[in-house]
């Protein structure tokens, strides 16, 4: 009987560090609407924080791997390939303190889009369209660290495979993936996709790449032993975003003109189910126990919460005009 209360004691125990943990959490919003990013507590769904990134839009976000920073680059008003500002720096935002500690100039406009945290080096990596480059920085100084030349006009996003090797670009007009050796920071190859692709992500097992055809509703997914597009997976529509879930069964793909997201066997490589969400849903982030899923949806203004058990939306929860890039920032 001691035994058994022991157990149960230290089973409440361990789910209260795990609520705890959750609760200390915060999801990353890019409130394009508002040139401001969001700061959202996960477990009440509130936005607690508004913090204004100086009067032009950022798109994308990243949360430091020790979840204190938000790293946020400073696109600019256009869409990518169209005509507008272009954006030329970068800030850096404490998250307990809820300000902008850090700023950066990369000295022209080089339309800085997707900041990406290196999963070995810790290095920053942030694509830099105009210049036809990816560029490193070190984060604790914003300073700049070097270069990786894409080949190819708007590398508008970019996915690290998790051992830390490889580096994978969507060039959005040219419709092509850049394949890039971040250690000896050099472009290895460029693969062609289609008239033109979208946003790009990593299985956990580092062996696929996956991106959204914007010509035909399907998904290119290219063998990263071959660096060919090995399969397609069609689509009830145009995709966009995209996450594996943390086991490596499930690709997540956002459909904006769908409202949904597709739920795809990586097994099979084909659509399992789709669930509802917000309007025009963009990017999906997970929580890391994989359990909920979150995507962003620009044009209801919402963060979409999933439960990955159930493959059902839970929650709508209300994160500013123009909601688009999201990130996951660990508790402490």
């Amino acid at each position: 009987m001691h035994v058994l209360r022991g157990m149960i004691v230290a089973a409440l125990a361990g789910a209260g560090l795990a609520i705890a943990a959750a609760q200390d959490a915060r999801l990353l919003v890019a409130q394009k609407g508002l040139a401001s990013l969001g700061i959202m507590d996960p477990t009440t769904g509130i936005v607690v924080a508004s913090v204004p990134e100086g009067g032009v839009t950022g798109h994308e976000v990243a949360a430091s791997p020790n979840g204190r920073r938000a790293i946020v680059p400073i696109y600019g008003d256009s869409g990518v390939g169209q005509p507008g500002s272009d954006g030329r720096t970068l800030v850096a935002i404490d998250l307990a303190t809820e300000k902008v500690v850090g700023h950066m100039d990369f000295g022209h406009g080089v339309r800085p889009h997707c900041p990406v945290f290196g999963p070995k080096d810790g290095l920053l990596y942030v694509t830099t369209e105009l210049d036809h480059t990816v560029t490193i920085l070190d984060p604790a100084t914003l300073k700049i660290a070097g270069t990786i030349p894409t080949g190819q006009p708007e590398s508008h996003m970019l996915a690290i495979s998790h051992d830390g090797r490889l580096g994978y670009t969507a060039n959005v007009g040219p419709g092509t993936v850049s394949v890039l050796d971040l250690q000896a920071r050099k472009l290895l190859k460029v693969i062609p996709v289609s008239g033109r692709t979208q946003r790009i992500s990593v299985s956990i097992d580092d062996k696929w790449v996956f991106t959204a055809d914007q010509t035909q509703p399907r998904i290119a997914v290219i063998d990263t032993a071959t660096s060919t597009v090995a399969h397609w997976i069609p689509l009830s529509g145009i995709g966009y975003g995209s996450a594996p879930t943390p086991d490596g069964r499930w690709l997540l793909m956002a459909i904006p003109d769908k409202n949904a997201v597709a739920v795809i066997d990586l097994k099979t490589m084909t659509v399992a189910r789709t669930v509802e969400v917000g309007k025009s849903p963009q990017e999906v982030v997970l929580r890391p126990d994989g359990k909920l899923a979150y995507v962003s949806c620009t044009a209801s203004h919402q963060v979409a919460e999933m439960d990955l058990r159930s493959w059902q939306t839970r929650r709508y929860f209300s994160t500013g005009l123009g909601t688009d890039g999201l990130a996951w920032a660990r508790g402490k």
